[in-house]
């Protein structure tokens, strides 16, 4: 019940430089508070009982007693105080030698200490003046704090408990070099990688730490924990900031305000399973495995719920942010960058494949909605870029029965000011035509004796609650697909969104010659939209895009109410769209079952409140129709995968179109 979400805390506390006993006890301090947020791991910096800054002072017989007693207080505390982990920095004397240590604590136990594998003495760091490096040590035990105790760079510690939970452990310079120790950690099985450092910070050094926490948990496939030593370190030549960093799969999850004066920490929940789901599914991070020539050995230990998130519990509230638009950036800069990055992998996508076919005419159907104006804008875009005339490409506006005034009017507007010659066939009659050769009664009307202008009057009149006909539905998509495929090459509009729902009809809306929206879910459509009007285009194009932009989404197939205002609303049928979003990503991304999609969207605050009850219904549904519609995503026309999450059969997502449980 705990879909492996562990709660950890990162500490830089207030220090007191070479007082080992206030060190010990501000620790033991910190302890009570991580075991009150029901942690189960907690991070200290690097040599935090003594201060980094000691110098020469580490030589001192006088230091590394009080640094002994001290880590023994620290122990002996853990018997009462702290549930979970405990990882402190420290000197250790071993085998006539110093080393730069983390002593690895579980309630009164030592279970291994850890020490530095590379030491920086180079321009401010003289490290090798005090510590030797773990390739120096000789021992695998050392006889301390009253126990035999494991000690060297090729410890995990694992929770039998817990099996998503294995250990690694680094100290600050590991994390610099060209391989860090934790990259083969991760290899050798470590899930979480934390680092005990003490960095100082210089002008552009904290940006470029915390790429190598994030590009370090990315490339390792881990979640990577990082505790800095703060400003109550010497500032004789440096100072120190206390940057604290956690983060998960190359996503920051958690960062300090660095500088504090008083204690600084980070507190959160991390996503365990996610890490090996990705590993699973990632096949080259178990190929590098075999490149690890390193051994390590395991240190067993149980949690007993330490740190263990369990969703059982009702109150249950995760320690981190659960992005409810995972496909959209909240900050508006990236969100532009993602923009624009995206419409530029649709232009040369686009740009590839009309190449290709030489001078084909190409074609387009505009309604006025998002999907088709998306399309329409990376069209005009990509015969720019390939310096292709407008006279080729000829797009269509086909009303139909509920195609409203506000679409038309739009999708005509925008063509007349892009300069894209266009038709407009109304669609009405030929479906009227076909639905009487299929002795077809829409809505329950005998339509064999009526003529058009009798049918349309007659559907204005048709209740609410009796507008549901997909045979008068499909006849008008497949009509309009008609007469797209034998007027030219045709342009796809579909959306990721509409794929993963079947939200289609086969063979009609469906199918193209290619698609440049395919993998664009349609949370992302309406950005893509509006920043095309404000990045691209001067008045009217801009004021007409972003009109559109705040168009209802509807496929406008049912018909229209007598005043021509009642319009057939896409997510009143399948659900909200920022919910389907949401759940795909989880779905297809990180391949969560639903029960913990579910879980996670609970936790989550989108644009409207939903009830517990509300969005399991609509998990339900999307569940219902992803597996459901799997044969029309089999037949998909070729199209660009512009993000982690694509459904093309070719590629990312194969799967039994006739399966019908999971």
């Amino acid at each position: 019940m705990t879909f492996g979400f562990f709660r950890l805390a990162v500490f830089s506390p207030k220090l007191g430089l070479a007082d080992c006993a206030f060190n010990s006890a501000h620790t033991i301090n910190l302890l009570q508070q991580a075991q009150t947020q029901q942690c189960g791991l907690a991070l200290f910096p690097e040599l935090g009982i003594t201060g980094y800054t000691c110098a020469d002072l580490f030589h001192q017989t006088a230091l590394l007693e009080k640094s002994t007693s001290a880590i023994l207080s620290v122990i002996e505390a853990t018997k009462k105080v702290f549930d979970g982990l405990v990882l402190i920095g420290a000197s250790i004397s071993v085998d006539s030698q110093l080393f730069n240590c983390a002593i690895v604590i579980h309630k009164g136990k030592v279970l291994g200490i850890v020490p530095k594998s590379y030491l920086p003495t180079y321009k401010e760091f003289y490290e090798r003046r005090y510590f030797s490096p773990a390739i120096n040590l000789r021992s695998t035990e050392v006889l301390l704090f009253g126990q035999s105790i494991p000690i060297g760079a090729d410890l995990l510690f694992a929770a039998e408990d817990f099996p998503e939970l294995i250990i690694g452990v680094e100290i600050c310079e590991d994390l610099w070099v060209p391989i860090p120790p934790s990259s083969f950690q991760s290899l050798a099985g470590a899930t979480l990688l934390t680092n005990l450092s003490a960095s100082n910070d210089i002008v552009g050094k904290a940006p470029y730490r915390k790429n190598l926490v994030l590009g370090q948990s990315a490339r390792s496939m881990a979640v990577y924990a990082y505790a800095s030593s703060g400003v109550h370190e010497s500032s004789t030549d440096l100072v120190f900031g206390g940057h604290c960093i956690i983060a998960e799969n190359g996503q920051l999850i958690a960062e300090n305000t660095r500088f504090n004066r008083e204690d600084s920490h980070l507190i959160a929940d991390v996503d365990l399973q996610r890490v090996m789901n990705n590993r699973r599914s990632t096949g080259t991070w178990a190929d590098n495995s075999h490149d690890n020539n390193k051994s390590f050995r395991k240190i067993g230990f149980n949690l007993d719920q330490a740190g263990i998130i369990d969703r059982s519990v009702p109150s249950s509230k995760l320690l981190r942010e659960i992005i409810p638009h995972p496909f959209v950036p909240a900050n508006s800069i990236e969100l532009k960058d993602r923009c624009d990055e995206i419409f530029q992998i649709q232009v040369a996508g686009l740009a590839k494949r009309l190449e290709s076919i030489g001078n084909t005419p190409i074609t387009l159907g505009v309604s006025g909605g998002l999907d088709s104006t998306l399309a329409l804008m990376v069209i005009c875009k990509t015969l720019e870029k390939i310096n292709r005339p407008f006279s080729n490409f000829k797009a269509l506006t086909m009303p139909g029965f509920g195609t409203t005034s506000r679409t038309l009017e739009n999708a005509k507007k925008l063509m007349t000011a892009l300069g894209v010659s266009f038709d407009e066939i109304d669609i009405r009659p030929l479906c009227f035509e076909e639905m009487k050769a299929l002795n077809h009664k829409p809505f329950e009307i005998e339509i064999n004796a009526l003529d058009l202008n009798t049918f349309i009057g007659l559907l204005k009149k048709v209740p609410l609650v009796k507008k549901n006909d997909l045979v008068f539905e499909n006849i008008q998509a497949r009509r309009r697909t008609s007469l797209l495929m034998n007027r030219g090459f045709v342009i796809g509009t579909g959306d990721l969104s509409e794929l993963a729902l079947g939200w289609c009809t086969f063979n009609a809306d469906h199918m193209s010659m290619y698609n440049p929206n395919s993998s664009i879910p349609k949370t992302l459509v309406k950005f893509l939209v509006e920043w095309v009007a404000n990045n691209s285009y001067e008045e009217p194009i801009r004021s007409i895009l972003l009109d559109i932009a705040q168009t209802v989404i509807s496929p406008e197939l049912l018909p229209l109410g007598e005043n021509d205002q009642e319009i057939q609303s896409t997510e009143a049928s399948v659900g909200p769209y920022e919910l389907h979003d949401f759940f795909l990503y989880h779905w297809i991304r990180n391949s969560f079952n639903p029960e913990k999609i579910l879980f996670l969207a609970t936790q989550t605050n989108f644009h409207k409140p939903y009830t517990n009850i509300e969005l399991k219904q609509w998990l339900d549904k999307f569940m219902q129709r992803f597996f459901s519609q799997q044969y029309k995503r089999s037949t998909l026309p070729d199209g660009p995968k512009v993000g982690t999450v694509s459904l093309s059969p070719r590629g990312d997502w194969r799967m039994p179109s006739d399966i019908n449980h999971f």
